[in-house]
């Protein structure tokens, strides 16, 4: 049997990624954000970023402002909704990612918001694919992230309980 020739194969094996030099953390927050339709059904909103993927709207906590203020301003600039109530703290999503030699460990705080007024006048932002109201079923098999996911059965069990 002859010995195989793997020369032809180290360019393949000498391609490794650079390897991380930092770990950085990045805290952020965000809302499941409902309404109730005329029948009275609830519907969350959900955003679809530019690889296609439906989420909620969500970012990072700037100097100075608590996770609270983050949602509500996350929620204006990504939804174009000014008039919202933050009811309670669902809880805390991780994810982890690599950007280039840094390995990123994201915290989301996650809150049940409420949109009030016009919520039909939504906005989505240049980056994103898209953003709309879901019936709550829809929205729970749309949403990407299984955290998230997990998240919104929290919210929905809160609204009900509580008769939001």
């Amino acid at each position: 049997m002859a010995t195989p020739n793997f020369d032809k194969f180290k360019k393949y094996f000498n391609r490794r990624k650079s390897q991380i030099q930092e770990i950085v953390r990045e805290p952020t927050a965000g809302g499941i954000i409902f309404r109730r339709n005329k029948a009275g059904e609830v519907e969350i909103l959900l955003i679809q970023d530019g690889k296609d993927r439906w989420t909620i709207p969500k970012g990072h906590i700037e100097e100075g402002e608590t996770a609270q203020q983050t949602t509500k301003r996350e929620i204006k600039e990504e939804a174009g909704l000014d008039s919202v109530d933050v009811l309670s703290w669902l809880g805390k999503i991780y994810f982890r990612y690599r950007r280039v030699d840094k390995l990123v460990l994201m915290t989301t705080q996650i809150y049940l918001v409420r949109a009030k007024g016009n919520t039909d006048a939504i906005q989505k932002e240049e980056w994103m694919n898209d953003i709309r109201w879901f019936k709550f079923h829809d929205a729970l098999e749309a949403i990407e992230y299984e955290d998230i996911g997990k998240l919104m059965l929290l919210a929905m069990k809160r609204i009900r309980q509580e008769n939001l």
